[in-house]
């Protein structure tokens, strides 16, 4: 993926949001400095929302014009950003915004988007032999097979499986065989960079 974001930008911002919010609330309610306050509180704002939303732009462009089937997990991301361990990174991301990108200009471009469901295991299962580790917890980064002693990387493992059964809805929907008509259509972001279809997968495994 596209390394366009600039992480010390974003974490200064960050930080510098967090400060005016202090400040903030050490106003009097009512006052001209608190009013001043609040206008220099939403520019901060405003450059934390442009710096996510840039990179988002970027990096679902580059996706859209290297690939021509997206598989990503059908997540609810409302809930996961009740997790306060995930929140953050969740809203640094904005993974909601990132899907919809996806969506719309794949729809542009005549890509094909292929949703996972939610409740896909797709950390849990080793994608070498199918075995299902219930006792996996969101803390385990890696874990080791028990049936074919294959060591995974919990987030590779995930996209891995992803992709499978991404391909094999498609295989299953019709969808494949029109795929190289659609890819000689005019499109916004360009031609496709490759002669056959190239699957990417996206997610979060569960």
């Amino acid at each position: 993926m596209v390394k366009y974001i600039k992480t010390s930008r974003l974490k200064n911002n960050l930080k510098k949001l967090k400060y005016e919010q202090r400040q903030l609330s050490k106003k009097v309610k009512g006052s001209n400095s608190r009013l001043k306050q609040k206008h220099k509180l939403a520019t901060v704002y405003e450059k934390v929302t442009n710096i996510r939303k840039d990179y988002l732009h970027k990096v679902s462009t580059e996706i859209i014009k290297n690939h021509d089937v997206i598989c990503i997990e059908d997540l609810a991301v409302k809930n996961m950003m009740k997790n306060h361990k995930l929140a953050q990174a969740l809203s640094d991301v904005s993974l909601g915004t990132f899907y919809d990108m996806l969506e719309y200009k794949a729809d542009w471009n005549n890509k094909v988007i292929i949703k996972i469901d939610r409740f896909f295991p797709s950390s849990k299962t080793c994608n070498v032999c199918n075995y299902i580790n219930q006792d996996l917890t969101l803390k385990d980064r890696k874990w080791i097979c028990k049936s074919c002693n294959t060591v995974h990387d919990r987030d590779l493992n995930a996209s891995i499986n992803i992709k499978k059964q991404g391909l094999k809805i498609l295989s299953g929907s019709g969808i494949e065989s029109d795929i190289k008509q659609k890819r000689s259509k005019a499109s916004p972001l360009g031609e496709s960079m490759t002669s056959e279809a190239r699957p990417i997968a996206y997610g979060v495994g569960e």
